[in-house]
């Protein structure tokens, strides 16, 4: 079989082996593929791959020899997934790969905002330490989180882990999912409507997929029913919130602080809000990225194909 692979380059960018997928049919790697090649490259493949290279209805059906669609992620929206079940083409994901790095850069994130470390640190190397008159100096408050109360908006598999992370420092969790399961709640985590967790977090942190519902659910409006001061986390999709409303709290204060690793669009736009609004930290999208969890996901992609080519699918979102 044929497999194509469009945008290799984020998953492997040689650090890792593609020898596995190698194994299992005529593999062709594009690191990259721009809108006006996608049919061009996949036009006689069986199996395509693809991370954030869009397969559009037409796209599907003007490549008339797929038999199977992998997307190297755990969302899938790149891909028409109708247009694909027309066609009896199942579309397979890879999901929990990265649970615990992107909990763990949540953590990061919300420790940063805090701390400030990064911005101490660069301070201290330029010479600022070494010109104080005082054994110790800070620019921003710093802030401890014992006693705290940590909003999770969505608590799947990430939304747990960051939650386990919060209970360890000594934070209260309010949780928000639009199921309102009560058998989640166990001592301080506690689950509340969206309203309640929105005017009592001390820290709101989004872990849910994007949907019509919840796009540009952190608005100006739910954004004045939080607490002033509140601190935002954001490593789910950019969607959820529109930029604008966001990049006034900060700069009015509204909001101290937001550690951000998705934006609504990217690469950013340079006129993006949030690149210049007061106290945004922003990361390029690399809470999945450890190597760690690229083999994770690697692994599992393998196993997809393997269970394709046996006729036995396994993640399969259409």
């Amino acid at each position: 079989m044929k497999i194509v692979i469009l945008d290799g380059h984020t998953l492997n960018p040689g650090d890792i082996s593609w020898t596995e997928i190698e194994q299992l049919g005529q593999l062709t790697v594009y690191d990259r593929t721009p809108a006006e090649l996608i049919v061009e490259r996949i036009g006689d493949a069986d199996i395509v791959l693809t991370n954030k290279t869009p397969l559009s209805q037409q796209t599907i059906e003007q490549c008339r020899s797929i038999k199977m669609i992998g997307v190297l992620a755990t969302g899938y929206n790149i891909v028409d997934v109708k247009a694909a079940r027309q066609r009896d083409i199942p579309v397979c994901n890879v999901p929990s790969y990265s649970t615990m790095a992107v909990a763990q850069l949540s953590t990061a994130l919300l420790l940063e905002l805090c701390h400030h470390v990064g911005e101490h640190s660069s301070d201290v190397r330029s010479g600022g330490w070494s010109k104080s008159i005082d054994f110790c100096y800070w620019h921003s408050p710093l802030i401890e989180l014992m006693g705290k109360k940590l909003g999770l908006i969505g608590y799947g598999q990430i939304g747990s882990a960051f939650a386990k992370i919060a209970l360890a420092m000594g934070m209260e969790v309010l949780v928000y999912t639009p199921s309102q399961k009560k058998s989640i709640e166990q001592p301080n985590l506690h689950v509340v409507t969206l309203d309640q967790l929105l005017a009592e977090s001390d820290v709101i942190s989004l872990h849910c997929p994007l949907t019509e519902q919840n796009t540009g659910l952190i608005n100006q409006s739910n954004i004045a029913k939080m607490k002033n001061g509140v601190m935002l986390i954001n490593t789910s999709r950019g969607g959820l919130i529109v930029e604008q409303d966001l990049a006034d709290a900060l700069n009015s204060g509204k909001v101290a602080g937001a550690g951000l690793d998705v934006l609504s669009v990217e690469p950013p736009s340079e006129k993006n809000p949030l690149l210049n609004a007061r106290n945004c930290i922003i990361t390029p999208h690399i809470a999945w990225a450890p190597k760690e969890a690229r083999l994770r996901l690697m692994e599992i992609t393998v196993n997809n194909l393997k269970h394709f080519i046996t006729g036995k699918l396994q993640n399969v979102v259409n």
